[in-house]
C-alpha cells in the first residue's frame, strides 16, 4: 500500500515541500531514498523505538520510503514524525483520511517525545502559499509557526498525540499569535538602555547621527572607556522595525534555531558580537550545508565587532562585498544561495597594542611605529565603508559617582525616527537606497549642496588635518544626517564642522 505524507526542506532562508512516499510491499527489508542525509539515515532507530515504546511497531515487510524531489539533498533529525506517520498509516496500523492536507515535522526521541525543529517559519510560511490546512510540529516551535495567519498551527509533545489526532479523531490545541500585539508588545522596552550610561555625551550624540542616518562607525578608545557599553545600546535608539523587518529577521534566526520557545516574533533589532578568532565561514554563512553566518544573523540591527585589528584580515576582508550590497550569495558547484544582511556595522579598537597611545598618565607606552603597524591590519577599503570615526576617552570620576540618570533611549530613538522618517521620503523613489549612509555619488551632489562659506570650511579643515579623498563624501553624507536630526532643508557651516569631527582616522597621526 502506498501513502503520502508532507514535510518540508529549508534550502537558504525558503522552504521547499517535501512528499514522503512510504510503500509497503512483500519482502523484508527497509530502504530511503531522495538523497538523505545520515541523521535522517539514523531515524529508522528512533522510529522503531519510539513506535515500539508506544504500543506499535515497522512492520515485517519490504518498506520502500523515498523523498521526493529525489534530487534534492535533505538534512536534520526533522523528518521523523513524517516518516513515522507515513509508516503507521501504510502499513494500516492507524486509520486517517486527511493526514495529506497536512505538514508535519518533528525529530522523535526513544520514548515518542517530539522535539524541536529549525526553520519552522519559513515551512509555515511555504505551507501557506501552497494551501496546506495546517502544521503539526513541535510545541516548541508552535509560536514561532503561528506567526503566519491563515494556517492552522498544532504544537504536540508526544507522538501518540499526533496518532490519536487522525486515528481517533482527538482534537489538538491550536496555536494562535497575535502577531500585532505580540510585535507591538516589545517594542518600548529596551534591555539595555541609555540612560545606563554615565557621561560620554559627545559619544552619546555621535550614535545618535549614527542610528539616524544608518552610518557605520569604529570607537577608538583605551580599555574600560566604555566602548562596548555604549555599543551594545546603539540597537535600543535605532527605528521600531516594521512588521516586515521583523518577519525577515525572525525567519533568518528560525533556520538556525536562534527562535526562543517563548519568543515567536522577534521584535527587538539584533545584536551581534562574534569573537575575534571566527572564520570568514561563520561570519558571512556558508558551509556544507549551507547556513546563515553572523552578518545575516544582524541584518536589520548591528554587527559589532570588538577589537577590530585582533579580527584575521582575510576575514575583515570578506565583509566589504556584503557591506555595499546589503546581501550574501553563497556559490558552490551544485547551487547559490543568497542571505539578506542590511545591518549597520559598529567596529572598537584600542589606538595601540598597549591600549593607551598619546595617554601621558599611562605606564604602557607604544611608540609611534608599533601604533602604525597595529592600525595597518585594517585595510583601506574597509575603513572606506565606515563613515563616522570617534575617539572615546575615559569617564572622569566625578560623572561616574553621579546619581543623575542620562537622557533615555526611548527619548533619543524618537529623535532617531523623526530624522529617518526625513530620509525615507527623500529617497521614496528609490528602491536601494533608504537612508543618508546609502547614498552614491550622484545623490551626494544631489541633496548635499554647501554654501560658500561651508565649502570654505571644508577646503580649509580638509588642507589643515590632511583629510584624504574618502573623507570628503563620508564628511557630506554624516552633514546631511545631522542637519536632517535639526530638521534643516540644507546643510549649514556647523553641520559640517560637526562631521568633520567625526574623522579621527583619517587626520595625520593616525593613519596619514
Amino acid at each position: 500500500m502506498l501513502k503520502k505524507v508532507y514535510g518540508s526542506a529549508v534550502f537558504g532562508v525558503e522552504a521547499h515541500t517535501i512528499t514522503i512516499e512510504v510503500n509497503v510491499d512483500k519482502g523484508i527489508g527497509y530502504h530511503l531514498v531522495g538523497l538523505p542525509d545520515n541523521a535522517i539515515k539514523e531515524s529508522n532507530f528512533r522510529i522503531a523505538a519510539a513506535l515500539q515504546n508506544n504500543g506499535y511497531k515497522i512492520p515485517g515487510k519490504k518498506l520502500i520510503i523515498n523523498m521526493s524531489p529525489a534530487d534534492m539533498r535533505k538534512e536534520g533529525s526533522a523528518y521523523d514524525l513524517p516518516l513515522a506517520m507515513g509508516i503507521l498509516t501504510a502499513s494500516n496500523q492507524i486509520t486517517e483520511d486527511h493526514i495529506e492536507r497536512y505538514i508535519i515535522m518533528g525529530e522523535l526521541s526513544l520514548d515518542g517525545t517530539v522535539q524541536s525543529i529549525k526553520g519552522a517559519l519559513p515551512i509555515a510560511i511555504k505551507a501557506l502559499e501552497e494551501g496546506f490546512e495546517g502544521f503539526i510540529l513541535p510545541k516548541e516551535n508552535a509560536k514561532e509557526a503561528a506567526i503566519v495567519s491563515g494556517l492552522k498551527v498544532y504544537g504536540v509533545e508526544h507522538i501518540s498525540e499526533v496518532i490519536d489526532y487522525f486515528h481517533n479523531n482527538k482534537p489538538l490545541e491550536q496555536t494562535i499569535v497575535d502577531t500585532r500585539a505580540e510585535f507591538q508588545k516589545n517594542l518600548e522596552h529596551p534591555e539595555f538602555d541609555f540612560s545606563d550610561v554615565k557621561g560620554q555625551e559627545s559619544i552619546k550624540r555621535c550614535m545618535e547621527i549614527a542610528a539616524s542616518g544608518g552610518h557605520n562607525i569604529i570607537l577608538i578608545g583605551p580599555p574600560g572607556a566604555g566602548k562596548t557599553m555604549l555599543a551594545k545600546r546603539l540597537p535600543s535608539i535605532l527605528p521600531p522595525m516594521t512588521l516586515h523587518e521583523a518577519l525577515e529577521t525572525t525567519k533568518i534566526h528560525s533556520v538556525v534555531g536562534r527562535v526562543g520557545a517563548q519568543k515567536g516574533l522577534i521584535a527587538q533589532r539584533p545584536f551581534r558580537s562574534p569573537h575575534h578568532t571566527i572564520s570568514n565561514v561563520a561570519l558571512v554563512g556558508g558551509g556544507s550545508y549551507p547556513q546563515p553566518g553572523e552578518i545575516s544573523l544582524s541584518h536589520n540591527g548591528v554587527l559589532f565587532l570588538d577589537e577590530l585589528p585582533e579580527f584575521k584580515r582575510e576575514v575583515l576582508e570578506v565583509m566589504r562585498q556584503p557591506l555595499e550590497d546589503r546581501e550574501v550569495t553563497i556559490s558552490r558547484a551544485k547551487f547559490t544561495v543568497t542571505y539578506p544582511s542590511s545591518f549597520m556595522l559598529v567596529a572598537s579598537m584600542n589606538p595601540s597594542p598597549s591600549g593607551y597611545f598619546n595617554d601621558p598618565n599611562s605606564p604602557m607606552m607604544s611608540s609611534a611605529t608599533e601604533m602604525q603597524r597595529y592600525l595597518g591590519k585594517i585595510s583601506g577599503p574597509l575603513l572606506d565603508r565606515i563613515d563616522i570615526h570617534i575617539e572615546v576617552t575615559p569617564v572622569p570620576f566625578e560623572k561616574l559617582s553621579d546619581e543623575r540618570k542620562g537622557e533615555s533611549s526611548v527619548d533619543i530613538r524618537k529623535r532617531v525616527t523623526k530624522a529617518r522618517e526625513l530620509q525615507t521620503k527623500r529617497f521614496e523613489d528609490s528602491e536601494v537606497v533608504h537612508y543618508n549612509a546609502q547614498m552614491n555619488t550622484k545623490q551626494i551632489r544631489k541633496y548635499c549642496k554647501l554654501d560658500d562659506t561651508s565649502m570654505q570650511l571644508l577646503k580649509t579643515a580638509m588642507e589643515r588635518l590632511n583629510l584624504s579623498a574618502r573623507a570628503y563624501d563620508r564628511i557630506l553624507k554624516v552633514s546631511r544626517t545631522i542637519a536632517d536630526l535639526e530638521g534643516a532643508l540644507s546643510i549649514e557651516s556647523t553641520h559640517i564642522s560637526e562631521a568633520i569631527q567625526y574623522r579621527s582616522l583619517d587626520r595625520e597621526g593616525w593613519l596619514g
